[in-house]
């Protein structure tokens, strides 16, 4: 679900957009709704709402850091950035260098096949999209379909590297990944920006920002929606690979270990989980922090229904 507002007034810009399931893991502390149960959610710093946040996560023990400025690389512990919690960050070594990456590297990866240089294969996919690309020969390749299109070329970043840097050299819109990534995000943006040169797309930055929600009548039906979220997430960053999303049932059948909550910690602590206007006023914070344009929302429950209830309550209140 994609959310615009202006600096001045919420704005009725929302659409729905399908995304895969983040994951949240459950508290010693409140066994009965463990911490970023449910996808889709984030939990801004300071709140009671957000769910359970596992033992031994950064929530409710951060430093307040005095403003969003200086928030890239360097900091390593949560801290707290104008009321938007930037958590520790996660390190995806041990995920990358796991049997199943391994696996899919031999599987996906051609004989001597080397990295394609990410500017250049913008600039490709630009010209095609424009069409007819054209190479030093006087040869001709057509996009079909796409050559001729409107299509709105985004770049997706989870830091402040190569992603980062070439949408804004090259004056396109970029989306920041704080649904996975959170501890990045203001890095990212505040690298863009800084990259960022005019061109026919845009005449200024455009940033969108992606969050996980869970939103139900009340935050303690949300906070129950969103137990399985981190038991889901907890499968994709052990290595074995996304489970099919558990019930409640299964996710509290989970006996949790340290290790699997260190896994997930800032997942959940930054899954926003609630009410409607509890989960809005986290999203507002949110656009505030990263001065976002556009934010991007995914939810993901085990009943289906209460996916699609979520998203019409978070519209309904977003519109207001």
């Amino acid at each position: 679900m994609g959310l615009g507002r202006s600096a001045q007034r919420r704005t009725s810009t929302l659409s729905a957009a399908a995304e895969q399931p983040a994951t949240s893991v459950p508290s010693t502390a409140e066994p009965a709704a463990p911490a970023g149960s449910s996808t889709g959610g984030a939990a801004l710093a300071g709140s009671s709402t957000g769910g359970v946040a596992p033992a031994g996560s950064s929530t409710g023990g951060v430093a307040l850091a005095g403003s969003s400025t200086g928030a890239s690389a360097g900091h390593a512990e949560a801290r707290v950035v104008d009321g938007l919690l930037i958590p520790k960050h996660f390190d995806f070594t041990p995920l990358a260098t796991s049997p199943r990456a391994a696996l899919f590297g031999k599987l996906l990866k051609q004989p001597h096949a080397e990295p394609l240089d990410l500017d250049q294969v913008v600039e490709d996919l630009q010209t095609l999209i424009a069409g007819p690309y054209t190479d030093g020969l006087g040869n001709e390749a057509h996009a079909v379909p796409g050559e001729g299109s409107d299509l709105e070329l985004w770049i997706l970043g989870s830091s402040g590297g190569e992603s980062a840097r070439v949408a804004g050299a090259r004056g396109l819109p970029f989306a920041a990944n704080y649904h996975v990534a959170p501890a990045k995000v203001l890095e990212a943006v505040e690298a863009y920006r800084a990259a960022f040169r005019p061109s026919k797309t845009l005449s200024a930055p455009h940033v969108l920002v992606s969050a996980d929600v869970v939103v139900a009548e009340d935050d303690d039906t949300a906070k129950n929606l969103a137990i399985p979220y981190g038991l889901w997430v907890r499968s994709i960053r052990n290595g074995t690979g996304a489970i099919p999303y558990p019930s409640v049932d299964e996710a509290l059948a989970h006996v949790w270990t340290d290790e699997d909550r260190d896994l997930v910690a800032d997942r959940l602590d930054t899954h926003f989980v609630g009410s409607p206007r509890t989960v809005a006023e986290r999203l507002e914070t949110l656009r505030r922090v990263t001065a976002a344009d556009e934010l991007l929302v995914t939810t993901i429950t085990h009943d289906h229904t209460d996916r699609v209830r979520s998203f019409e309550l978070l519209a309904k209140e977003w519109i207001a």
